[in-house]
């Protein structure tokens, strides 16, 4: 990897402290075996980060960010923060952490292992050996769009106001990011959007298509609207290779396609910036499940998403592709000898903590290294 690259970890709440531990096991792992120059340091972010610093997304947390190649990013959140102000929640940190490092294209993959194939709430051949990649815009749309706000009327009713918007360069930028991975999978994206109804949409199907022609003809485009792109996420999945879509939609896309998998604890992301002249790209990855804080403490949680988004931070950020697939080749080697978290749990399988399914990964990795 030629010079050590830095690596901020930031455990979070609930589960996020007992998932990242596993991580940096793996990671020492690859240090000490494979050769992967690492300078690793921690900091706080979310409920843990209010309670120390009164803040979130203390400076601290965002210097040392900015200073980072990539994030490893576990969970936050919990009831103990719930009544706090707005700008003060755990999820702000998140949000800070995301538009600090610039971060606009969100890869959530969603895979289903043949080993985990019964644990669907979908018939097993529709979600064996499921692969799909959904890239989600992450900066824009409704969620960020001016104006917002809720206002009391003349005649004392409410109004909640949100506006969805995007601009070219914003359109242009993600949909290149899901043309280039799919270059490296099966060369078709579909573009999700609602063009019927919305003029963000026109706007939004227009210009993935004009990417398209310019600089990707070899890639096979399909759009969608979005509430079509639901049904057949649960009808035919494995039509779809990667999803690109706006910020609403990907948010609600991405955890339709996340339960095609049996649960919510197998599933990565990761969250990319713009590349810099050398083509490399900071990023934060972190795990698709929240801080579970009823299982919090109790080596309960499942760990294999953590250490799914550390290799997804090795191939994206670090180029590091074959080190990725043996991660990924560990954890498939784990579940079909038939290991299993709670959440992931089936008849005739072997219940173990998160600390047991960690080791079993390590045991994995020493055998394919």
């Amino acid at each position: 990897m030629g010079a050590n690259r830095k690596v901020l970890i930031l455990p979070g709440d609930g589960i996020g402290p007992e998932v990242m531990r596993q991580v940096r096991r793996a990671m020492d792992w690859g240090m000490r075996k494979r050769g992967l120059g690492f300078d690793v340091s921690e900091g706080l972010v979310g409920g843990i980060a209010y309670d120390t610093t009164g803040s979130p997304f203390p400076e601290a947390t965002q210097e040392a960010a900015l200073a980072s190649d990539a994030v490893l990013f576990g969970a936050v959140g919990g009831p103990k923060w719930d009544n706090l102000d707005f700008a003060l929640k755990p999820e702000r940190g998140l949000l800070g952490l995301r538009k600090g490092l610039e971060l606009f294209a969100n890869l959530r993959p969603a895979i289903c292992f043949p080993a985990l194939a019964g644990a669907s709430t979908l018939k097993t051949e529709l979600v064996s050996g499921l692969d799909i990649m959904i890239v989600r815009e992450l900066t824009g749309g409704i969620y960020f769009g001016e104006p917002r706000g809720i206002e009391t009327l003349p005649d004392g009713s409410r109004r909640g106001v949100n506006t969805e918007v995007y601009t070219t360069a914003e359109i242009r930028r993600v949909a290149a990011v899901a043309f280039e991975l799919a270059r490296k999978r099966g060369k078709r994206v579909h573009s999700v959007e609602k063009a019927n109804v919305m003029e963000s949409g026109v706007l939004w199907r227009e210009e993935v298509q004009k990417l398209r022609d310019e600089r990707f003809t070899d890639i096979e485009l399909h759009h969608m609207y979005a509430d079509n792109a639901a049904m057949q996420l649960v009808r035919q999945p494995k039509q779809f290779d990667v999803i690109v879509t706006t910020n609403l939609f990907g948010d609600i896309l991405s955890d339709v396609a996340a339960m095609l998998t049996g649960s919510l604890g197998m599933l990565p992301s990761a969250s990319l910036g713009a590349p810099d002249p050398s083509g490399f790209r900071r990023g934060l990855y972190e795990p698709v499940h929240g801080s579970a804080p009823d299982i919090a403490g109790k080596d309960l949680a499942n760990p294999l998403a953590s250490l799914l988004s550390y290799a997804m931070m090795l191939r994206y950020s670090f180029d590091q592709g074959a080190e990725a697939e043996l991660i990924e080749k560990a954890i498939e080697r784990v579940l079909a000898g038939g290991m299993r978290t709670a959440d992931i749990m089936q008849p005739g399988m072997a219940r173990v903590s998160t600390r047991v399914m960690g080791d079993a990964v390590l045991r994995e990795l020493e055998k394919l290294a």
